[in-house]
């Protein structure tokens, strides 16, 4: 029996999507417990390129079962695209596709209303995608949310869209444009439980019993540790728990049932939208990596910001989450640049810190100490080696954290793994 869960260590686009569609080969089950369609997961199958945004990447292995947890705020209309999307490309999607009966919808009002709390924000403002995640795990909060269980009683459900509704009246007053009316929402529910009210179940039933027969489970969330609504890089964090901890209240499962931790780290750093981020270069350095590492948001298309690897910041997720062994991704990005840099401590006017702060404005007034190293050349990573200047950046890695790096990402393919 395996349950283990793959977590991003840094501020999200770790490249999780691919190592968790290299693992889910050997899963009998692969679970999403966390976020929305604000994430966007990459992966390429030979000539073919997919992103998701919803599904579990392990779709693309025929023999597994995939599962969108509770703790997911699943935006029907994007669901509903990503399903024929992958559908018309042959791939058996709604048989081997469960969804929570308890996770939360993603509503066009909560798109609205996070577009409008975003633009009405003083400088500066947080960076969302506008896809409506934050305001719909607030209404889960705020317990006037509608589940997927909810599409299959529309006389509750009507009742249910006119208390969301009526919550929101003075913000949507406030609208350039009308507002969808209860109506409206009705009418969207009414496709959404003709195409999904198949895939939902009791998740959490299906996973533990999976478990207790010795099946492998794979538990992916989304974001990244440093975008923890409670221990990321508040205010500039997303809703949800995207650490490890959140995995078994996202899907079900007692915490004691989890048996390892995996995690996940580009071979620098990035960062999409606003909040502090040490280590972010300028330049050529940071066009090089933005360019090779087509450092673009597979959702928003957003460029991402890109910096050196962040030791400090490393080291508290794998603190937080409890990871037992590590994915280094995108070591080829890295590829013919002269030297290296990783970041080792920060400096401001009171000392030096070598350990990440808790205070949020320390990040935005300190200076990164680094460590230098000598880099390799282009292509040297390619075909499944690792030239020895690179093998000494990860072991300098590996041996500051203490934990054992696994395999390591040398490119976009499944066959670009490197198993150390």
């Amino acid at each position: 029996m395996s349950v283990r869960v793959v977590v991003g260590l840094q501020w999200g686009d770790e490249g999780k999507g691919k190592v968790v569609d290299y693992l889910a080969r050997d899963a009998d089950y692969i679970v999403r417990y966390q976020g929305g369609a604000n994430a966007g997961h990459t992966v390429k199958v030979e000539d073919r390129i997919y992103v998701f945004h919803l599904i579990p990447s392990g779709i693309l292995h025929p023999s597994g079962i995939c599962v969108i947890g509770n703790g997911v705020v699943v935006d029907p209309e994007s669901l509903v695209e990503e399903i024929a999307g992958l559908e018309s490309q042959g791939i058996d999607v709604c048989g081997r596709l469960r969804i929570s009966h308890a996770a939360h919808l993603v509503l066009p009002v909560h798109r609205l209303l996070d577009q409008l709390y975003e633009s009405s924000r003083d400088a500066p403002r947080i960076g969302t995608t506008g896809r409506g995640i934050g305001p719909a795990y607030s209404d889960k909060a705020g317990r006037v949310g509608i589940r997927m269980v909810d599409l299959l009683d529309e006389k509750s459900l009507e009742a249910k869209l006119t208390a969301l509704l009526g919550r929101h009246r003075a913000v949507l007053a406030g609208a350039p444009n009308s507002p969808p009316g209860v109506s409206d929402l009705l009418q969207l529910c009414r496709g959404y439980h003709e195409r999904l009210a198949p895939l939902i179940s009791d998740v959490s039933a299906i996973i533990n019993r999976a478990i207790d027969q010795g099946k492998s489970v794979l538990l992916e969330g989304a974001q990244g540790a440093h975008l923890d609504v409670d221990h990321g890089t508040y205010p500039y964090v997303t809703s949800s728990s995207t650490v490890a901890g959140g995995a078994p209240p996202g899907c079900g499962i007692g915490p004691a049932r989890i048996t390892g931790v995996i995690g996940i780290a580009k071979a620098y750093t990035t960062r999409v939208g606003e909040g502090p981020f040490p280590t972010e270069l300028e330049g050529p350095e940071a066009r090089h990596l933005k360019e090779k590492g087509r450092e673009f948001g597979a959702t928003t298309g957003r460029p991402r910001r890109c910096g050196w690897f962040d030791l400090l910041a490393v080291r508290r997720s794998a603190m937080i989450n409890g990871v037992s062994e590590l994915v280094i991704t995108k070591i080829d990005v890295l590829d013919g640049l002269p030297s290296l840099k990783i970041c080792v401590g920060y400096r401001t006017g009171d000392g030096l810190r070598e350990q990440f702060p808790m205070e949020p404005w320390f990040l935005q007034d300190c200076q990164p100490l680094y460590r230098e190293f000598d880099g390799w050349g282009p292509g040297e990573t390619s075909g499944g080696r690792l030239p020895s200047n690179a093998r000494k950046y990860l072991d300098f890695i590996s041996g500051e954290l203490d934990i054992p790096i696994r395999l390591v990402s040398a490119g976009m393919g499944r066959a670009d793994v490197i198993i150390l």
